[in-house]
Formats: structure tokens, C-alpha cells, sequence
């Protein structure tokens, strides 16, 4: 693997990281990968594993989140299933997960996070700490939103993962492309590269090769048009020291638009099945 660039963990320890590119699976990958990971996720500026409302990001954020919940809702009602079980890796503090068992899923999910296990225990949602300890298989919809680039081990992980699919099932796989514009706008400062949480940065690329060797295909791709401008918001002010709102939108616009003709969006949506 070969140097790519050089970036750092803007909103934990400020430690610099190493991006490589492997160039086999078209991805980059955050060297050194640290021993003591969980470390890096033990802040209060870590939104996804809080209900955070206070700053405007935290507002921005909650708020897509919650047109976000709709969104996955309606994409995880149109695949075929016959029992609706349900498996969401990364539930966070757990809003998916109760959203999907009111519209009438039968729900689990894992997350390694304690803190936000305990929030989504207060909303009536039980949270696994690993994949290990699900008792059963089989489930019909496996969905990671913004997951899969957190996850050491990643082949055995997706392996891990695979198995746990039924033969007709859905997987739903959100991440960032490292291939987009604002990604290339904002090089070292691209908030999606989120070192060292992030350990890998994929391409379209990359998701069919990990995937092809779990005999899995991509059966669509849907662009995630409002991460453009939220991550457009977190990188200006790694950039800049402020958020600058309006350029963040603009840059956000740019990515969008260009997006429509290179089909590299910000962050990309893959929906995955086997192969029979």
C-alpha cells in the first residue's frame, strides 16, 4: 500500500494518521490502526453516540437525523420479507431500531458503545455489545448506517455479518465515498475521513470486491444527497476554525451536482444481496 495523505483526528486527541491506498480494493486505509480504539469515541462531541442538541451542528445533525428515520423506513418497507426481522448494526442510542418496531419490525441490533446502549435502553430498546451475542440468524434486513468503516477486522467482520443474512435477505450498507468532491475539495480536512474511527474509506469499488467474496452482489446504489452538506459543515470548521455556513452549503451543492453526472456522492447507499 502506498502513502495517499497525511490527515488527523480533528475532534478527540488532534493525534495525525497516515491514509493508504490499497490499491487491490480500491480503498484507503488509517494506519496506525490503535490499540485502545474505544478511546477515540469516548467524548461528548461524539453525536451519534449521544441525543446531543446544543450546538448547531448537534441541531443540524439531529434534525436530518430525524427526516433520516423516515427515509430508512420507507427504503427497508419495500424489500421482500415475510417475518420483517431486522438486525441494525451501530444502532447508536437506539431511534432507528424504535421507529421500525412501531411500524411493526421485529427488531435487534448491537452496539459496542456503553453510553449509548444505556440511552437506548431509557427509549424501551435492548442493544447487544457485539455480534457474538445474538442468539439466532436469519434475518431478512441487516442494515449498518454509517458502520462499516468502523469496524476492525473488516473481512471477517463482513464474513461475520454475511452469515448471519437470510439466503433472500437485504443488506443495507451506508458510507462514505472517498471519492467525491468534497472529499477532494477539502483533502485533509474532510470530517468524513474521521481518523482514527474511520479505519477504512471506501469506494464503489471496494464495496463490490469485499462483498463479491461473500458471494454477494450490489443490486442498487442511492446517493445520500444531505451528508454533502453536513459533512461540508464539519470540514470547514476543521478547516477554518468556524463553521462558515454558507460556504459549507455551497460546497455541499458543488458535490451534489457533480455527483449527478460522476455517481460519486458524498456519502453512497448499497443495498446487497446473494448470489443464487
Amino acid at each position: 500500500m502506498k502513502s495517499f495523505l497525511k490527515t488527523k483526528d480533528y475532534s478527540v486527541s488532534q493525534e495525525e494518521f497516515q491514509l493508504l491506498y490499497d490499491d487491490a480494493l480500491d480503498m484507503l486505509v488509517t494506519a496506525p490502526e490503535p490499540e485502545n480504539l474505544a478511546s477515540y469515541y469516548e467524548s461528548d462531541t461524539y453525536i451519534s453516540h449521544t441525543d446531543a442538541k446544543k450546538s448547531l451542528v448537534d441541531k443540524i445533525y439531529q434534525a436530518v437525523k430525524g427526516f433520516s428515520l423516515k427515509r430508512k423506513l420507507a427504503l427497508i418497507k419495500a424489500f421482500p420479507t415475510s417475518e420483517k426481522t431486522m438486525l441494525d448494526i451501530g444502532a447508536g442510542t437506539g431511534d432507528f431500531l424504535v421507529a421500525a418496531k412501531k411500524h411493526g419490525w421485529n427488531v435487534e441490533g448491537v452496539e459496542p458503545n456503553t453510553n449509548a446502549r444505556t440511552k437506548a435502553k431509557e427509549k424501551e430498546v435492548a442493544l447487544h455489545s457485539s455480534l457474538d451475542q445474538l442468539s439466532s440468524g436469519n434475518f431478512e434486513v441487516i442494515t449498518l448506517w454509517h458502520v462499516l468503516e468502523h469496524l476492525p477486522d473488516l473481512e471477517n467482520q463482513i464474513k461475520s455479518i454475511v452469515s448471519l443474512l437470510d439466503v433472500n435477505g437485504t443488506l443495507v450498507i451506508a458510507v462514505p465515498n472517498f471519492k467525491s468532491y468534497d472529499a477532494k475539495h477539502y483533502n485533509q480536512y474532510w470530517a468524513a475521513y474521521d481518523v482514527p474511527r474511520h479505519l477504512w474509506h471506501f469506494s464503489k469499488n471496494a464495496i463490490t470486491r469485499l462483498f463479491e467474496k461473500q458471494d454477494m452482489y450490489i443490486e442498487k446504489t442511492k446517493p445520500l444527497w444531505f451528508d454533502a452538506f453536513y459533512v461540508s459543515l464539519l470540514s470547514e470548521k476543521y478547516k477554518y476554525g468556524k463553521q462558515n455556513l454558507f460556504k459549507a452549503f455551497f460546497i455541499g451543492l458543488c458535490s451534489n451536482i457533480s455527483a449527478l453526472s460522476s455517481k460519486e456522492c458524498s456519502s453512497q447507499l448499497y443495498i446487497l444481496r446473494k448470489r443464487k
